[in-house]
């Protein structure tokens, strides 16, 4: 029988290097041991469970599910965004994304206008009823998240970013570092 007073999962423990406060982020972790990586995995796949769970229920009731979740924060968050783009941005297929993108289209959630300039493109917005879906969406996950970042505070929420970024590619992290002006043509 399991001890009721063990905690859920273990403690993270580093060794150091004995290194100021301000060394550069990492410089003092002298290793990371395989057992810290595995509950780190377990903590991010928890994590993405719970702070999903709402949303996903939101989009059950229409149908829908979390490719269309994503397509909506990305539209919502870059107005006029390429098809090209968001292909890039959520690394899927043409014809995935046409899965998600027809039905967003046509429950009346997303429009699709061709390029003022390249009449070729297609640039993505969301509609009054795809903006108010997205706003939900987003508030559904938006107290978890004030919740998790004032339980941390100030340094572990910068702590945590470093560490997210460090969980993303290139494109994404150029993605993340360019102006919005220039985000078109970004490579996978």
């Amino acid at each position: 029988m399991q001890d009721p007073t063990a905690q859920p999962f273990p403690a993270i423990k580093r060794e150091s290097l004995g290194a100021s406060s301000h060394a550069a982020p990492g410089s003092g972790l002298l290793f990371l041991r395989e057992d810290e990586l595995r509950i780190a995995q377990d903590m991010i796949f928890f994590a993405l469970r719970d702070l999903t769970e709402a949303p996903d229920a939101i989009l059950a009731e229409l149908g829908f599910g979390r490719a269309h979740h994503r397509a909506l924060h990305w539209i919502a968050r870059r107005p006029g965004l390429k098809v090209g783009d968001l292909l890039s941005i959520l690394g899927i297929t043409k014809q995935s994304l046409t899965r998600v993108l027809g039905p967003l289209i046509q429950d009346g959630y997303v429009a699709q206008v061709p390029g003022s300039q390249d009449r070729r493109q297609r640039l993505l917005t969301l509609t009054e009823a795809g903006a108010a879906l997205e706003r939900r969406l987003f508030e559904a996950q938006r107290e978890r998240l004030i919740a998790a970042y004032r339980e941390a505070g100030g340094p572990a929420v910068d702590g945590f970013k470093r560490v997210l970024r460090g969980l993303i590619r290139a494109q994404g992290r150029q993605y993340l570092d360019t102006p919005d002006t220039t985000r078109s043509g970004l490579k996978r």
